[in-house]
Order: structure tokens, then sequence, then C-alpha cells
């Protein structure tokens, strides 16, 4: 008996181990393979949607864009719509104060003067005329300075350009600022307080 060979059954176990090693590892393979398939399509999945979120984003904001410059478009034509209505309020307002400088000028001018011009600026009224004498146009400056609507009387120049000094007119251009009405409201609520 000393010749049995075990030989045989160790080579076959060790060919059934290789076997299922072999088995083992292309399983693992194939579970390896198809886990990457899988997360794979995931990670395509997820870069698609975010993708898709991004241009709906996109496309949001392009439309906010839009909306802004409508909205901005609205702000000028409002500011332009309410400096329009601001200058028609301020006309309204200066409607009377043409009246009033004309009865004013009626009233401030003493007799033997008589004015050759008249020119307004804002509220800067420029008056040139001609004075029987240099007491006439002092008492232009006085009545001015005592008028309800001209106020602050400067006199630029006052001059006799006649050859007979004694006989003749003076001419003179005098310059008063007018009072607007919201001041005289202000100066009248001062006065009650």
């Amino acid at each position: 008996m000393n010749r049995i060979n075990l030989l045989p059954w160790r080579e076959e176990l060790r060919k059934a181990r290789q076997k299922n090693f072999l088995m083992s590892l292309l399983l693992a393979l194939l579970a390896t393979a198809a886990f990457m398939y899988g997360w794979r399509l995931l990670v395509t999945s997820q870069i698609d949607h975010q993708q898709a979120r991004n241009s709906y984003l996109k496309s949001e904001i392009q439309k906010l864009d839009k909306q802004l410059k409508e909205i901005e478009a609205l702000d000028r034509t409002k500011a332009r719509i309410l400096a329009r209505m601001q200058v028609i309020q301020d006309l309204q307002a200066r409607r009377p104060e043409a009246v009033h400088l004309m009865d004013e000028m009626v009233t401030v001018m003493p007799a033997g003067v008589y004015l050759t011009s008249l020119s307004q600026a804002g509220y800067r009224i420029e008056l040139q005329g001609k004075a029987q004498s240099n007491a006439q146009v002092s008492a232009l400056m006085r009545n001015t300075e005592g008028s309800e609507w001209l106020t602050d009387p400067q006199l630029q120049i006052v001059e006799n350009k006649s050859e007979d000094k004694a006989a003749g007119e003076s001419e003179f251009r005098l310059v008063v600022n007018q009072r607007r009405e919201d001041e005289e409201k202000a100066q009248a609520e001062e006065a009650t307080e």
C-alpha cells in the first residue's frame, strides 16, 4: 500500500477553489461595473436636473430684468409727469403774481415818474424810466420798500442827459425783487406766532 497517491484529490480541490475564486472575482467585477454604471446614471441625471434648474433660473432672471427695465421706464415717466405737474402748480400759484405786480406798480409810482422799460427775470424786476427830479426817484424807492409785493430796491443809475440840468428829466434804472405768495404766507404765519 505504499503506492496510494492522494494527489488527484488535492488537485481537484485546488481546481474547485480556483474556479470559485474566479467566479467570485467575476461576480465582484460585474457588481462593481453595475454599481459604477448605476452611479454614473445617478450623477448624470442629477447633472441634467441641475442644468434644467439653472436654465429655468436664467429664463426667470431674464424675465425679471425685463420687468425691472419696464419699472425703471415707468419711474422715469412718473418723474417727468411729476415735474410737469410741479411746473403747472408753480404756474397756477404764480398766475396772480403778475396781476399783483401790475397793480403794485401803479400804487408805488409817484407823480412825475414814468417807465420806459420793465423787464422781469424770475423774481428780479428791472425798471427803467424817467423822472422829473431825483426826489421822485427817491420817492419811488421808498414806496417800493413799503410795498406789499415789491422789496429790496437797488438803484443802478440816475443821470440827467439833457443840456439844461435844471429843467431836464433824469433817467434811472432800478432793480427790485418781487415777493412770492409763499413768502407772504410764511411771514403772516410768523407774525401770528
